[in-house]
């Protein structure tokens, strides 16, 4: 099993689904196992999403898988996990949350340069329908420009 000294976890649909409003890093709490796996790019957050329990900001539904080494010790694939945020990032983000339509989504988690768990993420507006053909058809448009760069 290769441990991997940089690890990027992308959720590439989040920036077609929604239009992100404000960004934010934060730390995420693991166990030891989960360290280990998500250093072995064993995760996904493509179905995350984060919500607010009691005032503390989790991500729910981002799958680590279980640590092949692990014993009993072992954790639960799918959990709830604290994100690490100060009070008034916590405020700012539950007040953008009040209002209709919004919702907190992860966009990348990675280990940064200190060897922490971090998370990007961000609070989104649900796009319509039209407004994802708009976003396919810029990148459509956006792609055959190079293609005709890249030949002349």
């Amino acid at each position: 099993m290769k441990i991997q000294k940089t690890v990027n976890i992308f959720n590439k649909r989040a920036r077609f689904e929604y239009e992100l409003l404000d960004e934010l890093e934060a730390g995420i709490v693991l166990t030891g196992t989960e360290i280990k796996s998500l250093r072995s790019s064993k995760a996904s957050i493509t179905e995350a999403f984060c919500q607010f329990i009691e005032g503390e900001l989790y991500i729910i539904n981002m799958n680590i898988d279980e640590y092949k080494l692990g014993t009993f010790y072992n954790h639960k694939a799918k959990r709830e996990r604290k994100l690490l945020l100060h009070k008034k990032e916590l405020l700012k983000f539950n007040k953008k949350l009040n209002d209709v339509g919004n919702t907190i989504v992860p966009l990348k988690l990675y280990i940064n340069d200190n060897g922490k768990a971090k998370v990007l993420i961000a609070v989104g507006k649900g796009k319509k329908l039209y407004d994802k053909r708009e976003s396919i058809k810029n990148r459509e448009s956006k792609r055959n420009l190079d293609r005709i760069l890249k030949k002349s």
